[in-house]
């Protein structure tokens, strides 16, 4: 543990003389990690002028796309070069397990490895005459840009946000979740020996009370991306339609998995349990409800409630292990709730629905993975984000059956469809009210495709060429001929 608390990264240089800290406990002991300097207002205040002095500097403003494309493809090798680091940091913040860590760690170096592509052949547009003139579109960076991460995989969440700001020439605030500060303060560094100048990324984690309070209210912050709940995206958003900024919101999500009666069962069930499973459901697209055609709806129970009982919680970094801690005690309790609210609103548990019977994992933040049946899709089980290993289970009838019941939620941000049928995958992929939707696999994702959410999951498109123009103006450029 080390025995001064981690600083902040503001114009270059780390500060420590903060009035508050914030401890990191490690969910799989319940160990004190560390603690980390806490920014405060007047914190946001000195990293929103660094950041506006920078991005106004000639050495940035003025940087050439393929200049700016080395920067972020040497920030790329540096992620690769210390992803061990990365990994233990973000397995000891949140309790991921490390395999997974690692491999966030190097999607998120591909992930900077794409943007530095994108930045290098990005161009603009000459727009077709309508007269005697010649008309281009071409593209502005917004300026300072604050982007706030969420606790569940800080690695990739941060380069999502942090790459495409930084290709589109904005300099950038980064407020990770006061869970979870270790990875954005590692990226830090890497930009800073990348060549990056500095005040283009600030680092502050702290609270959202505070910190990103500020944040997302400073005059000159002028755009925002979010990725966390929908509460607290309602929150930002409020805020912004006072300020006329733009946003990014990237929320909440109750996704449908859906099986049909001709689907590969086998290969459904174990496509279900991975969705909603892995990473203990700390996902914004965890497959969290199952709708089951009634046909074969006991079959595919069976199976993945058999997947479910051999997962079986681990220490994140046991060779092997799959199914960690929750991110914090805190959220577990949470959890729990949720389920003893789905036991009185007259659910089954089919299995799980407790902490692990396990001496050596009594002092972490574990619950086994949970199955719940007979509820209705009114129920608070299947209405509400729980954000854990708890799936609920419903069995529906016909197409337009499933469709009308997928479709009754507040969120929309992804769903899965199992089926033989091409033309009923298409036809349903279509008709569904998400922003992503999969067919015959589950929680693919590439970062040269537009992720995002309908309704409350959220506004916005991040990821894919179209990630650097989120970041940016268009300013129309009329030449007289």
């Amino acid at each position: 543990m080390a025995t001064q608390p981690r600083p902040l990264l503001i114009g270059g240089e780390w500060i420590a003389n903060t009035d508050a800290v914030i401890p990191s406990v490690n969910p799989a002991t319940g160990q004190l990690n560390y603690e980390v300097c806490a920014a405060s207002a007047r914190h946001v205040d000195a990293a929103v002028d660094a950041a506006r002095s920078a991005v106004a500097a000639p050495g940035w403003r003025e940087m050439l796309p393929h200049r700016r494309a080395r920067i972020l493809a040497t920030i790329a090798d540096l992620i690769e070069t210390r992803a061990e680091a990365f990994s233990q940091a973000q397995m000891l913040d949140n309790g991921k397990v490390l395999s997974e860590c690692r491999a966030q760690a190097l999607a998120a170096a591909g992930v900077f490895r794409y943007y530095a592509g994108v930045c290098e052949t990005l161009g603009a547009e000459v727009n077709p005459a309508r007269g005697a003139y010649l008309s281009m579109t071409v593209y502005e960076p917004f300026g300072v840009i604050a982007a706030i991460t969420p606790w569940n995989s800080p690695l990739t969440m941060e380069a999502q946000k942090v790459a495409p700001a930084l290709a589109a020439g904005n300099a950038v605030i980064l407020k990770p979740s006061e869970v979870t500060p270790s990875a954005a303060l590692l990226l830090g560094a890497a930009a800073l020996d990348a060549g990056l100048p500095p005040g283009i990324l600030n680092v502050l984690p702290g609270t959202g009370a505070v910190a990103g309070d500020a944040l997302v209210r400073h005059p000159q912050v002028r755009f925002v991306s979010f990725t966390g709940g929908t509460a607290s995206g309602r929150r930002i958003a409020a805020i912004a339609a006072e300020k006329l900024m733009a946003v990014a919101l990237e929320l909440g999500g109750k996704s449908p998995h859906i099986v049909f009666a001709d689907a590969d069962v086998d290969a459904a069930a174990a496509a279900v349990a991975d969705g909603i499973f892995e990473g203990t459901g700390q996902s914004c697209v965890a497959g969290s409800r199952l709708f089951v055609q009634r046909a074969v709806y006991d079959r595919v129970i069976a199976l993945v409630a058999e997947r479910a009982r051999a997962l079986r919680p681990a220490l994140p970094d046991t060779a092997g292990a799959k199914f960690g801690p929750l991110s914090s005690f805190a959220h577990r309790d949470r959890v729990e709730h949720m389920v003893e609210r789905a036991r009185a609103e007259g659910g089954r548990v089919v299995t799980g629905g407790a902490r692990p019977d396990d001496a050596a994992l009594a002092n972490g933040a574990y619950y086994l993975a949970t199955l719940i049946d007979g509820l209705n899709n009114e129920a608070s089980a299947c209405r509400e984000e729980i954000f854990g290993p708890v799936l609920c289970a419903l069995p529906f009838d016909d197409e337009d059956d499933l469709v009308r019941q997928a479709n009754d939620s507040a969120y929309g941000l992804a769903a899965g469809v199992w089926t033989a049928d091409y033309r009923r995958a298409w036809r349903v992929a279509r008709r569904l009210e998400a922003g992503t939707v999969w067919i015959n696999t589950y929680k693919q994702l590439s970062i040269a495709a537009p992720f995002g959410g309908f309704k409350d999951s959220g506004v916005g498109r991040e990821k894919g060429i179209g990630g650097v123009r989120l970041y940016q103006q268009a300013k129309s450029v009329y030449w007289g001929m």
